[in-house]
């Protein structure tokens, strides 16, 4: 049960997104169901908030899935990412200011183990009709770096966003864009996958917290170096005109 004292007043006008939504993305509710697919974790013990309603958005459009990779397959991940970032710095002049403390990359191309492992999470968090672009995101965050609040832009993106996190977990918070004084943190543990559609994907900042910052219902997460493997589909209007 929420504890009460975190329940903050919600006005019509977020009352009405939130019902609006609460129909609309019936079709994320069933594509992410898990109860033939991989075992889901309680929501309870990936996911705290401020507000029970939006907890409830959170917990239908938010997925988290535990161990999704092994450790073995993490280390195959690393082994074939590491010497692309090897020689370079980290960044602080993210372009559109969403990122410090990173260095980043695309990868369209993948040895045979590690393609199979990328086509397993693609295939489990993306419709047949929606598939992931080819090219897949990389993002390392340094241990001191973080995400600001953000929403990813529709023009490159589409409506699912996944992510498998390596070498640390970390705090993603999720905050509604009309107050952001109401939002949800979500512990993404290493090895897991996270996927992200529907009304969080269009109505939620989301961002990866300090290491100084990051607590999960108020108990302190240590937040190392991370590097997360990160696959989107086409925006609407491209997959319409392909």
């Amino acid at each position: 049960m929420i504890n009460q004292k975190w329940v903050l007043p919600m006005n019509n006008g977020l009352m009405k997104t939130l019902n609006k939504f609460k129909y609309e993305f019936f079709s994320f509710r069933y594509m992410h169901s898990t109860s033939n697919k991989q075992k889901n974790i309680n929501q309870l013990d990936y996911i705290w908030g401020t507000d029970s309603n939006v907890i409830n958005i959170v917990n239908e459009h938010f997925k988290v899935h535990d161990n999704f990779i092994s450790e073995y397959e993490e280390e195959s991940l690393l082994k074939e990412i590491e010497p692309i970032f090897k020689r370079r710095r980290y960044q602080f002049d993210h372009w559109d200011g969403a990122i410090q403390g990173y260095k980043e990359t695309e990868k369209e191309l993948w040895n045979e183990e590690n393609h199979k492992i990328l086509q397993r999470m693609q295939e489990f968090s993306f419709p047949a009709e929606c598939p992931s672009k080819k090219a897949v995101h990389v993002l390392d965050l340094s241990k001191t770096g973080f995400i600001k609040p953000h929403i990813d832009s529709i023009k490159f993106c589409g409506s699912i966003i996944a992510g498998i996190s390596l070498l640390s977990s970390s705090i993603m918070r999720l905050a509604m864009e009309e107050n952001k004084n109401i939002y949800v943190d979500v512990l993404l543990r290493r090895q897991s996958l996270y996927i992200m559609s529907g009304m969080v994907r269009y109505h939620f900042t989301h961002e990866i917290l300090k290491d100084s910052d990051s607590f999960f219902n108020g108990v302190p997460v240590t937040r190392d170096r991370r590097i997360s493997v990160i696959c989107r589909n086409e925006p609407e209007e491209k997959r319409t005109n392909i």
